[in-house]
């Protein structure tokens, strides 16, 4: 079953550039339908950074970004290990 899923002039261009490639490189014809399903596969395989490169922020934070974090902090005056953490989360 195909769909059509509109693409720019780039993208389409781009699938082009790549669909030669392949044929140039390996010597095997290939359908821009299969070099899509890979794509799309190979981006499912690593979801969350593909989804992260949809969002708005970038991490690590900027300098700015730690900056200002590190301004919001101050000392409690207690010492806190890793046993007192595993306590508090842990009980």
């Amino acid at each position: 079953m195909a769909t059509a899923v509109k693409v720019d002039e780039d993208a389409k261009s781009r699938l082009e550039e790549l669909q030669a490639e392949v044929r140039l490189r390996t010597g095997h014809n290939v359908t821009q339908q299969e070099i899509l399903t890979r794509l799309i596969n190979d981006a499912y395989e690593s979801h969350e950074a593909f989804v992260d490169s949809f969002r708005d922020t970038t991490v690590p934070l900027s300098e700015d970004e730690k900056e200002t974090m590190q301004r919001g902090r101050i000392s409690s005056g207690v010492e806190t290990d890793e046993e007192d953490i595993d306590d508090i989360l842990y009980g």
